[in-house]
């Protein structure tokens, strides 16, 4: 009988959604963090339900499941489902498993030189590079009449800056986090060194 009602439990812990005991328990301030990352993600054009996960995520340094993320939250389980399609889409949130449980668990990286790169390069491959490839073909293949030559001009311009900021970026985001970090702090050092 014992070993019955065991089971049964462990069977409900694995099939029923979180229990009390494993409920994500937000204190204030990380009410504070979550929401505001929240409000910070709609200004950067992110959803702000999909922020508020990461921060929770990130906030809380442990995995989830999304009926933990929902009940943290206080969101519909499915509009967690979206947020964290979404999360995976950018590569900030990657699944993970707990033994003897069935259910995905998902985590976002801890390491903020990380998360700071993986934005910055999904951001560059769906906002940036798509302009500079448009630009690049714009410029080669089209016949721009007296009247647009200084249109062209600006054009050019405007190509050559993107694609420098292109490389640069890349660069930049190549480098280890100790040097990255030493390059922005000498920034006033640098503009002096090279005058301007």
């Amino acid at each position: 009988m014992i070993e019955t009602t065991t089971l049964n439990s462990e069977r409900d812990h694995l099939n029923n959604p979180a229990q009390p005991s494993d409920a994500i328990q937000l204190s204030e301030l990380g009410n504070q963090f979550v929401l505001h990352w929240g409000e910070m993600g709609t200004r950067w054009g992110i959803n702000r339900t999909v922020s508020q996960i990461h921060a929770l995520l990130y906030y809380t340094g442990k995995p989830a499941n999304a009926e933990q993320i929902a009940d943290a939250l206080q969101i519909a389980r499915s509009n967690v489902s979206n947020s964290l399609k979404e999360l995976q889409n950018w590569k900030l949130v990657r699944i993970t498993h707990m033994m003897g449980d069935r259910r995905d668990y998902f985590e976002t990286s801890l390491d903020i030189w990380a998360l700071f790169s993986t934005v910055i390069t999904e951001r560059k491959k769906r906002e940036f590079d798509p302009t500079v490839a448009f630009l690049q073909e714009f410029y080669a293949n089209n016949s721009f009449n007296n009247n647009e030559l200084e249109s062209k001009k600006r054009v050019k311009e405007m190509l050559d800056l993107m694609q420098t900021v292109s490389i640069w970026g890349d660069e930049m985001i190549k480098l280890k986090p100790e040097t990255l970090t030493k390059i922005m702090k000498y920034g006033a050092k640098i503009k002096a060194l090279i005058g301007g």
